[in-house]
Order: structure tokens, then sequence, then C-alpha cells
């Protein structure tokens, strides 16, 4: 289970995915202007990522939640370059996004040991200061986390997401019937045969209108944005969220997911994406499931169904579609198969992008270099020099 972080201001159970903090550089070292010696540089504030690190540990250790650099020292007689003041580092877990008070990001720390820095300490006193020192720059920051995963789990609430995630991985997530189980994400890792792990996050449940940030709107759905693919989890006999809310097939559940998808952010669509659907140890589930199949194969011939500000502006083409039964296992296997050949799938597609835009490079690198005059001063090789 992932606890992942603290949140500043935003508080579900344990669950802490925004920090505030105060940063500021050391300030410089004195100069000593009568031998014109210069003082130390203050030291630089830096958030360096750590797996094993949570926003709450470091809250919990930082409670005060300022973070201040080392002074760069005073030039003296006898060490007349002042030495330069210790750095501070900021440990945050992997996949934080910083950003300043104004919004404007500084940058996003991806992977064990990316750095950022986010406060400069001042220069020390020398002649271009009149041998004063500067101050460090201060700076407040915000620190957002958003999950990094190989599998995000799309779904609403009660379409079996948690239970899928505990079949495919030791993960051990809340398991209830009622809505909202999941409060907070929960992380569990795929571990195949040969021992290639691929991280799947259950995200806590969104409802419609989640792009307006209802129900935990963009908590969830800026985890999405960090995930390598998507795994729609759509309960077999549709969904209903009360008494009081509209019942939906499993198409229009789909078809919601997506819109929701969309309305928050239209990159969000062009991920890979895999459908998995669940519940089919139901009573005539087999038959559901086959017109379900007849209405994602012609979903134009449904769509009328639909309010107009419902429908999405593009479907979404799932690389496979998967019955399953988190509660009897059936399809697991499958579902674990594909999910393995997708990611693998794409993953070979992005490195024959990537070859191919570096042997084109390569190939217009040539043609320039073959295309450049000859040089003015007449040396155009080895042969004209002797």
């Amino acid at each position: 289970m992932v606890r992942c972080g603290s949140v500043w201001f935003r508080k579900y159970g344990n669950f802490i995915d925004n920090l505030r903090l105060f940063t500021r550089g050391g300030s410089g070292g004195m100069g000593y202007p009568r031998l014109g010696g210069e003082g130390g540089k203050g030291g630089d504030v830096w958030v360096v990522a750590h797996k094993k690190m949570t926003l709450k540990q470091l809250k919990d250790k930082y409670p005060q939640k300022r973070f201040v650099a080392g002074e760069g020292a005073n030039s003296r007689v006898n060490a007349l370059k002042g030495s330069r003041g210790k750095d501070c580092e900021i440990p945050v877990p992997v996949g934080i996004s910083v950003t300043d008070e104004n919004g404007k990001i500084i940058g996003e720390l991806n992977k064990e040991k990316d750095r950022i820095l986010v406060a400069e300490g001042g220069i020390g006193g020398k002649l271009l200061t009149n041998f004063l020192p500067l101050k460090g720059q201060k700076r407040v920051i915000h620190l957002d986390l958003k999950l990094i995963a190989d599998i995000g789990l799309v779904g609403f609430p009660n379409a079996g997401k948690s239970s899928l995630l505990s079949q495919v991985s030791h993960a051990k997530p809340a398991i209830a019937d009622y809505a909202f189980t999941t409060l907070q994400p929960e992380l569990g890792k795929i571990v195949y045969n040969d021992f290639r792990q691929i991280s799947v996050a259950d995200l806590p449940g969104l409802i419609e209108g989640a792009h307006m940030n209802k129900g935990m709107g963009h908590k969830f759905l800026k985890h999405i944005e960090r995930t390598r693919q998507l795994l729609f989890v759509v309960d077999i006999s549709g969904f209903q969220l009360s008494s009081q809310t509209q019942y939906r097939t499993a198409f229009e559940t789909i078809i919601l997911l997506t819109k929701e998808l969309e309305l928050y952010k239209e990159e969000l669509q062009t991920k890979p994406a895999l459908l998995a659907i669940n519940k089919m140890d139901l009573p005539g589930a087999q038959d559901m499931f086959h017109v379900l199949m007849n209405q994602l194969q012609n979903p134009k011939d449904f769509l009328h169904l639909f309010k107009k500000n419902m429908i999405p502006e593009r479907t979404v083409e799932f690389q496979h579609i998967i019955p399953i039964s988190a509660i009897t296992g059936e399809g697991i296997e499958e579902l674990k198969n594909y999910i393995r050949k997708s990611l693998d799938e794409h993953a070979n597609q992005e490195n024959g992008a990537y070859h191919k835009k570096q042997l084109l490079n390569l190939q217009i690198s040539n043609t320039i270099s073959y295309n450049e005059p000859p040089p003015k001063n007449g040396v155009t090789s080895p042969i004209d020099v002797i």
C-alpha cells in the first residue's frame, strides 16, 4: 500500500498529496576590502527525489516546513576566499511536480535522484558588490504528488478495481460493497515468472462531473496523467452511484468515463488503453457481454441515446477487451498477459520512433555537411596543406 505524502490543505485520511514549503538560499560571506578577499557563496536549496520517501514523512520530520541553506564563510586574512555555504536538500518521493506561488512549474522529479534547484544562495562579497554579500533567494514552493505507474485503473466506484488490484498483485486495498472504498491511491506490482514487474495504480473512483472537481475530481484525474497506460474497469451489469442518481449501462459507463477524461485533459485520451469487463460471474453476464461488444464495435449506432454534451469528441480505441471476474479469478491471467503485451508493444513503437528520428537527424546532418561551401582560407583537405 502506498501512503504517498502529506497534503498541506487537502486531506483524505492519511493521504496527503500537496505540500507548501518555504525555502531560502544561504547568504554570501563578507568580503575583505583591504586585501581584495571574496566571501563564500551561500548554499543552494535543492529538491531531491528518493524512492522510499513520502510527503507525510517529510511533513512529520520538518513540521515547520522551512528549509534554509548554510551561509557562505567570511573572507579572512588566513582564508581570503571564503568557503561555500552548505547546500540544503529536501527529500521528496518520486513523481513530484514543483511549482512556485504563481503556479508556474519549476520542474518535475520522475526518477530516483532527480534534483531541482529551488532557491539559489547569494554571492559572497567581492569588488563587484563593494565587498558586501548578497542574501539568498527566498521562494515559497508547492510540491504536488502525481503517482507514476505503468497502469492506472479507471472506473466508477464499485467497478471492482480494488478487488482486481488484489488479484493481480500483493496489494491489500480496502474492499467493500459501497462507493468510494478507495479514498487514497493504492499501488501494487504484477510480478511475472521471469521476474518482470509492472506497477498498477488503483485510484480513487471518479464520478460524473469529476472534471469539474466533483467527488474527488481533480485529485483522481491528476494521478491518471502520470500513468503510461489506462485500464478501464467496468461492471458488466452497469453502475448507479445512489438511488438519487441515474442508472448507467456498461456501455454508457465507458462513454461517460471517456467524456470525463476528455473534459479534464484531451491528451489523456491518447494514452494506450485496455478494457476489463468485470463481474462476469454474475447471472446473465455472458448475454450482457455480447450486447456490450456489439455496442463497442458499432458505437455510432448507439450515441443517439446520449445527450449531446455527454458524447466524447473521440471514443477510446481499446488495445484489448478482456472479460474477467475479480472475485473468481476468471480471465485474470489473460489480463496480466495482455497488460504486459500492450506495454511491450508501445515501448517497441516508442523505440522505433526514436531510432527513426535519430536516423533522420543523421541524414539531415550529412546532407548539410555535403552541401557546405569550402572554407575561405583555401584549406580543404590534408592534401591542400601539403
